[in-house]
Protein backbone atom coordinates (compact mmCIF):
# COMPACT_ATOMS: atom_id res chain seq x y z
CA UNK A 1 0.00 0.00 0.00
CA UNK A 2 1.22 3.52 -0.75
CA UNK A 3 2.27 5.90 2.13
CA UNK A 4 -0.40 8.63 0.39
CA UNK A 5 -2.62 5.37 0.70
CA UNK A 6 -1.90 4.48 3.81
CA UNK A 7 -2.81 8.46 5.13
CA UNK A 8 -5.72 8.58 3.10
CA UNK A 9 -7.06 5.32 4.66
CA UNK A 10 -6.36 5.96 8.11
CA UNK A 11 -9.73 6.68 10.08
CA UNK A 12 -10.09 10.32 11.20
CA UNK A 13 -13.24 11.83 13.56
CA UNK A 14 -14.43 15.37 12.68
CA UNK A 15 -17.42 17.27 13.26
CA UNK A 16 -20.14 18.25 11.03
CA UNK A 17 -19.79 22.11 10.51
CA UNK A 18 -22.73 23.07 8.49
CA UNK A 19 -25.84 20.77 7.13
CA UNK A 20 -28.10 22.20 4.34
CA UNK A 21 -31.18 20.97 2.74
CA UNK A 22 -31.14 21.11 -0.93
CA UNK A 23 -34.05 18.92 -1.79
CA UNK A 24 -36.94 16.71 -0.33
CA UNK A 25 -34.78 14.18 -0.43
CA UNK A 26 -31.01 15.47 -0.65
CA UNK A 27 -28.73 17.38 2.38
CA UNK A 28 -25.17 18.51 1.73
CA UNK A 29 -22.62 18.01 4.84
CA UNK A 30 -19.45 19.95 5.42
CA UNK A 31 -16.66 19.42 8.03
CA UNK A 32 -13.18 19.79 8.59
CA UNK A 33 -10.15 17.31 7.01
CA UNK A 34 -7.11 18.16 5.96
CA UNK A 35 -6.95 14.95 3.19
CA UNK A 36 -10.18 14.75 2.19
CA UNK A 37 -10.08 18.83 1.14
CA UNK A 38 -7.17 17.21 -1.38
CA UNK A 39 -9.78 15.50 -3.48
CA UNK A 40 -10.45 15.92 -6.59
CA UNK A 41 -13.53 16.26 -9.10
CA UNK A 42 -14.79 12.14 -9.15
CA UNK A 43 -13.00 11.03 -6.35
CA UNK A 44 -14.89 9.61 -3.14
CA UNK A 45 -14.59 9.06 0.27
CA UNK A 46 -15.74 6.84 3.05
CA UNK A 47 -18.28 8.45 5.65
CA UNK A 48 -18.36 6.52 9.14
CA UNK A 49 -22.15 7.11 11.14
CA UNK A 50 -21.24 6.32 14.51
CA UNK A 51 -23.05 3.33 15.93
CA UNK A 52 -24.92 2.79 12.07
CA UNK A 53 -22.65 2.49 9.05
CA UNK A 54 -19.85 3.68 6.63
CA UNK A 55 -20.56 4.41 3.65
CA UNK A 56 -19.25 6.05 0.12
CA UNK A 57 -19.85 9.62 -1.14
CA UNK A 58 -18.66 11.26 -3.73
CA UNK A 59 -17.06 14.88 -2.82
CA UNK A 60 -19.15 17.87 -3.44
CA UNK A 61 -16.27 20.29 -3.27
CA UNK A 62 -13.35 20.61 -1.27
CA UNK A 63 -11.06 23.24 -0.15
CA UNK A 64 -7.46 22.51 0.85
CA UNK A 65 -6.80 26.07 2.45
CA UNK A 66 -9.12 25.82 4.55
CA UNK A 67 -9.48 22.25 4.77
CA UNK A 68 -13.16 22.03 4.36
CA UNK A 69 -14.93 19.25 2.38
CA UNK A 70 -18.81 18.77 1.66
CA UNK A 71 -20.89 16.08 0.17
CA UNK A 72 -24.29 15.99 -1.24
CA UNK A 73 -26.12 12.92 0.93
CA UNK A 74 -29.20 11.18 -0.99
CA UNK A 75 -31.68 9.70 1.57
CA UNK A 76 -31.93 6.10 0.43
CA UNK A 77 -31.52 3.74 3.35
CA UNK A 78 -30.62 3.56 7.23
CA UNK A 79 -27.22 4.76 6.34
CA UNK A 80 -27.83 7.90 5.05
CA UNK A 81 -31.56 8.19 6.75
CA UNK A 82 -28.98 8.68 10.31
CA UNK A 83 -27.03 11.03 8.44
CA UNK A 84 -29.59 12.92 7.89
CA UNK A 85 -30.72 13.35 10.80
CA UNK A 86 -27.22 14.76 12.19
CA UNK A 87 -26.98 18.39 13.22
CA UNK A 88 -24.10 20.59 13.12
CA UNK A 89 -21.69 19.47 15.92
CA UNK A 90 -22.48 15.69 15.68
CA UNK A 91 -19.18 14.03 14.93
CA UNK A 92 -18.42 11.45 12.32
CA UNK A 93 -15.68 9.33 10.83
CA UNK A 94 -13.90 9.78 7.60
CA UNK A 95 -11.34 7.91 5.34
CA UNK A 96 -10.12 9.26 1.91
CA UNK A 97 -9.93 10.79 -0.18
CA UNK A 98 -9.93 7.33 -2.76
CA UNK A 99 -10.00 6.40 -6.22
CA UNK A 100 -9.33 8.38 -9.41
CA UNK A 101 -11.00 11.67 -10.63
CA UNK A 102 -12.30 13.36 -13.64
CA UNK A 103 -9.11 14.34 -16.24
CA UNK A 104 -9.16 18.28 -16.94
CA UNK A 105 -9.89 19.10 -20.74
CA UNK A 106 -10.22 21.78 -22.87
CA UNK A 107 -12.58 23.25 -25.34
CA UNK A 108 -16.13 22.28 -25.90
CA UNK A 109 -17.83 20.31 -22.51
CA UNK A 110 -20.84 18.28 -22.09
CA UNK A 111 -21.86 17.46 -18.88
CA UNK A 112 -24.35 15.08 -18.22
CA UNK A 113 -25.95 14.39 -14.28
CA UNK A 114 -28.62 12.70 -13.33
CA UNK A 115 -30.04 12.44 -9.80
CA UNK A 116 -27.04 13.37 -6.79
CA UNK A 117 -24.97 12.45 -9.75
CA UNK A 118 -24.44 15.97 -11.00
CA UNK A 119 -22.68 16.70 -7.07
CA UNK A 120 -19.27 15.95 -8.64
CA UNK A 121 -19.88 16.99 -12.10
CA UNK A 122 -20.86 20.71 -10.06
CA UNK A 123 -16.96 20.54 -8.29
CA UNK A 124 -15.96 19.67 -11.86
CA UNK A 125 -17.48 22.51 -13.68
CA UNK A 126 -15.54 24.51 -10.84
CA UNK A 127 -12.64 23.01 -11.70
CA UNK A 128 -12.94 23.89 -15.25
CA UNK A 129 -15.20 26.81 -15.83
CA UNK A 130 -12.34 29.06 -16.60
CA UNK A 131 -10.47 26.74 -18.88
CA UNK A 132 -13.15 25.52 -21.09
CA UNK A 133 -14.31 27.48 -24.03
CA UNK A 134 -18.22 26.22 -23.12
CA UNK A 135 -19.45 24.08 -20.88
CA UNK A 136 -23.13 22.55 -21.72
CA UNK A 137 -24.95 20.90 -18.33
CA UNK A 138 -28.09 18.44 -18.72
CA UNK A 139 -29.71 17.99 -15.11
CA UNK A 140 -31.70 15.14 -15.10
CA UNK A 141 -34.28 14.35 -12.35
CA UNK A 142 -37.78 12.81 -11.83
CA UNK A 143 -39.28 15.64 -10.92
CA UNK A 144 -38.54 19.71 -10.51
CA UNK A 145 -38.11 19.17 -6.69
CA UNK A 146 -35.63 17.10 -7.00
CA UNK A 147 -32.90 19.30 -9.36
CA UNK A 148 -30.36 20.10 -7.78
CA UNK A 149 -27.61 22.70 -8.00
CA UNK A 150 -29.13 24.26 -10.82
CA UNK A 151 -28.31 27.77 -9.58
CA UNK A 152 -24.66 27.00 -9.22
CA UNK A 153 -24.01 25.61 -12.59
CA UNK A 154 -25.53 28.46 -14.07
CA UNK A 155 -23.41 30.77 -12.33
CA UNK A 156 -20.65 29.15 -13.22
CA UNK A 157 -21.50 27.71 -17.18
CA UNK A 158 -24.17 30.67 -18.00
CA UNK A 159 -27.78 29.87 -17.77
CA UNK A 160 -28.30 28.87 -21.48
CA UNK A 161 -25.86 26.32 -21.23
CA UNK A 162 -27.44 24.47 -18.00
CA UNK A 163 -30.61 22.37 -19.46
CA UNK A 164 -33.31 20.43 -17.04
CA UNK A 165 -35.17 17.60 -18.09
CA UNK A 166 -37.78 16.11 -15.50
CA UNK A 167 -39.28 12.42 -15.96
CA UNK A 168 -43.27 13.90 -15.62
CA UNK A 169 -42.40 17.09 -17.10
CA UNK A 170 -42.95 19.24 -14.44
CA UNK A 171 -39.73 21.56 -14.86
CA UNK A 172 -37.98 22.14 -18.43
CA UNK A 173 -37.72 19.16 -21.04
CA UNK A 174 -40.03 16.56 -19.61
CA UNK A 175 -38.41 12.93 -20.28
CA UNK A 176 -34.70 11.37 -19.76
CA UNK A 177 -31.31 13.32 -19.10
CA UNK A 178 -30.05 10.62 -21.51
CA UNK A 179 -32.66 10.86 -24.50
CA UNK A 180 -32.03 14.71 -24.16
CA UNK A 181 -28.21 14.83 -24.22
CA UNK A 182 -28.76 12.22 -27.65
CA UNK A 183 -30.64 15.08 -29.34
CA UNK A 184 -28.13 17.57 -28.19
CA UNK A 185 -25.01 16.24 -29.29
CA UNK A 186 -26.43 15.10 -32.93
CA UNK A 187 -26.52 19.30 -32.93
CA UNK A 188 -23.67 20.10 -31.24
CA UNK A 189 -19.80 19.14 -31.57
CA UNK A 190 -18.17 18.47 -28.28
CA UNK A 191 -14.47 17.79 -27.50
CA UNK A 192 -15.29 15.57 -24.19
CA UNK A 193 -18.55 14.12 -22.16
CA UNK A 194 -18.29 13.28 -18.75
CA UNK A 195 -21.41 12.22 -16.90
CA UNK A 196 -22.14 11.01 -13.50
CA UNK A 197 -25.89 9.16 -12.32
CA UNK A 198 -28.03 6.33 -12.66
CA UNK A 199 -26.12 3.26 -14.81
CA UNK A 200 -28.14 2.94 -17.23
CA UNK A 201 -28.16 6.92 -17.89
CA UNK A 202 -24.22 6.94 -17.82
CA UNK A 203 -24.54 3.45 -20.52
CA UNK A 204 -26.22 5.62 -22.81
CA UNK A 205 -24.55 8.56 -22.62
CA UNK A 206 -21.14 6.45 -23.22
CA UNK A 207 -22.99 4.43 -26.21
CA UNK A 208 -23.77 7.97 -27.77
CA UNK A 209 -20.19 9.41 -27.56
CA UNK A 210 -18.64 6.00 -28.35
CA UNK A 211 -20.75 6.58 -31.80
CA UNK A 212 -20.05 10.18 -32.32
CA UNK A 213 -16.18 9.83 -31.71
CA UNK A 214 -16.46 11.49 -28.68
CA UNK A 215 -14.00 10.60 -25.73
CA UNK A 216 -15.66 10.66 -22.12
CA UNK A 217 -15.78 9.62 -19.16
CA UNK A 218 -18.02 7.68 -16.63
CA UNK A 219 -17.99 7.61 -12.44
CA UNK A 220 -19.72 4.42 -11.70
CA UNK A 221 -21.25 3.31 -8.42
CA UNK A 222 -20.73 0.05 -6.99
CA UNK A 223 -21.30 -1.71 -3.69
CA UNK A 224 -18.13 -0.44 -1.96
CA UNK A 225 -17.05 -1.64 1.39
CA UNK A 226 -12.90 -1.55 1.87
CA UNK A 227 -12.59 1.58 -0.97
CA UNK A 228 -8.59 0.22 -1.21
CA UNK A 229 -9.31 -2.53 -3.54
CA UNK A 230 -9.41 -5.56 -1.30
CA UNK A 231 -12.45 -7.19 -0.31
CA UNK A 232 -13.62 -7.31 -4.20
CA UNK A 233 -17.07 -6.18 -3.48
CA UNK A 234 -17.00 -3.63 -6.60
CA UNK A 235 -15.29 -5.50 -9.25
CA UNK A 236 -16.59 -5.10 -12.58
CA UNK A 237 -14.81 -7.06 -15.07
CA UNK A 238 -11.09 -7.33 -14.53
CA UNK A 239 -11.42 -3.70 -12.49
CA UNK A 240 -12.22 -2.74 -8.99
CA UNK A 241 -14.68 0.49 -8.68
CA UNK A 242 -12.77 1.72 -5.58
CA UNK A 243 -8.92 1.71 -6.79
CA UNK A 244 -9.51 2.04 -10.83
CA UNK A 245 -12.07 4.11 -11.08
CA UNK A 246 -14.99 5.36 -9.78
CA UNK A 247 -14.01 7.50 -13.03
CA UNK A 248 -13.28 5.40 -16.35
CA UNK A 249 -12.73 6.57 -19.12
CA UNK A 250 -14.97 5.62 -22.79
CA UNK A 251 -11.96 2.66 -23.74
CA UNK A 252 -12.19 1.12 -20.56
CA UNK A 253 -15.97 1.01 -20.58
CA UNK A 254 -15.81 -0.56 -23.84
CA UNK A 255 -14.13 -3.85 -22.15
CA UNK A 256 -17.01 -4.45 -20.04
CA UNK A 257 -19.68 -3.94 -21.81
CA UNK A 258 -21.84 -7.19 -20.85
CA UNK A 259 -21.26 -5.82 -17.31
CA UNK A 260 -21.81 -2.23 -17.09
CA UNK A 261 -25.34 -0.81 -17.39
CA UNK A 262 -26.71 -4.54 -16.91
CA UNK A 263 -26.02 -5.74 -13.56
CA UNK A 264 -23.87 -5.52 -10.51
CA UNK A 265 -23.38 -7.31 -7.05
CA UNK A 266 -25.60 -6.85 -3.90
CA UNK A 267 -24.29 -7.56 -0.33
CA UNK A 268 -24.16 -11.34 -0.55
CA UNK A 269 -22.31 -11.14 -4.06
CA UNK A 270 -25.19 -12.48 -5.94
CA UNK A 271 -25.59 -10.70 -9.78
CA UNK A 272 -28.35 -8.08 -9.52
CA UNK A 273 -30.24 -5.99 -12.37
CA UNK A 274 -28.73 -2.42 -12.47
Amino acid sequence: MSAWLTVANKHRATRIVAVETISPTVKTLTFKDKQCAKAQPGQFLMLWIPGVDEIPLSVLDADPEKAMVSVAVKRVGEATKALHEMKTGEVIGVRGPFGNGFTHNAGRILMVGGGVGIAPLSFLAKKLASKASKITVIIGAKTKSELIFMEELKRLCGERNVLATTEDGSYGVKGLASNHAEMVMAKENFDMVYTCGPEPMTRKILDIAEGKGVWAEASLERLMRCAIGICGSCVIGGFRVCRDGPVFNINQLKAVKDEFGVWKRDFNGRRIPV
